[in-house]
């Protein structure tokens, strides 16, 4: 979605506080009411209820344009799963990054059998293009048989050590896990995580390998590709 097509008609609050609020919440381990007493600090009286509907209705719209703009995706993918627990149950987060860490989807399912694996490499191959040289996995058989399926042409690697990239790749989920206490509902978490996985990757290019002078002219650009995504470049600045 481009960001001429946002309407932020009907809000009484400004495009800014709005937009401040989406990325605090998607962008650091805080919790809606951390974020509304951030906001009352800088003057900005705003309820953690509002904050909760502004990140389900913004939030995915804003992931979309970086998600966009990123460079294309490398020709190695590697794909992973790992539990997690909503209302006491437990379901399976299933994520595929590319060479370089880069996000490619996740997808919140019951099981992690061979139906699911085949429906998450379907979504893959019809949300991600083009189709990878090589796809890495863990040795659950479940990839194996899917793989067979859905893209036998393309070059399948079965192995716990060379999975690395994709198992690192879950630890900032795990860390906003841990802060929200779990997720309440599978439908919320593949929300969460799809705008979640748009929006924080955004805000973290690989600092370790950039001078300081480098990352902050990175961040520089970073923010204002936000503020053209949310519609707030050009506007003065306040919360």
């Amino acid at each position: 979605m481009r960001s001429a097509a946002l309407s932020y008609k009907g809000h009484r609050y400004t495009v800014e506080v709005i937009s401040r609020c989406v990325w605090l919440y998607f962008r650091f381990p805080l919790s809606f009411r951390e974020v509304e007493e951030l906001m009352l600090e800088r003057g900005a009286i705003v309820s953690y209820e509002t904050i909760r509907r502004w990140c389900v209705k913004f939030g995915q719209r804003y992931a979309n344009s970086p998600r966009r703009r990123r460079p294309r995706p490398g020709d190695k993918w590697h794909l992973d799963e790992v539990f997690i627990k909503i209302n006491g149950e437990r379901k399976h987060l299933w994520r595929a990054v590319d060479q370089d860490g880069m996000v490619l989807d996740v997808l919140v399912q019951n099981r992690r059998d061979k139906t699911a694996a085949r429906r998450f490499f379907r979504r893959l191959m019809k949300r991600t293009r083009p189709v990878p040289r090589v796809v890495v996995t863990d040795k659950l058989r479940s990839y194996g048989a899917a793989h067979r399926e859905v893209i036998p042409s393309v070059e399948h690697r079965s192995h716990k050590g060379l999975n690395n990239r994709a198992e690192n790749s879950h630890q900032p989920t795990r860390q906003r896990e841990r802060a929200m206490k779990g997720f309440r509902s599978a439908g919320g978490a593949q929300r969460f995580l799809s705008a979640f996985s748009g929006i924080s990757p955004h805000f973290r290019p690989h600092r370790h390998l950039m001078t300081a002078h480098n990352y902050r002219a990175e961040m520089t650009i970073r923010f204002a590709i936000w503020d053209h995504i949310t519609g707030t470049a050009g506007q003065p600045a306040t919360a």
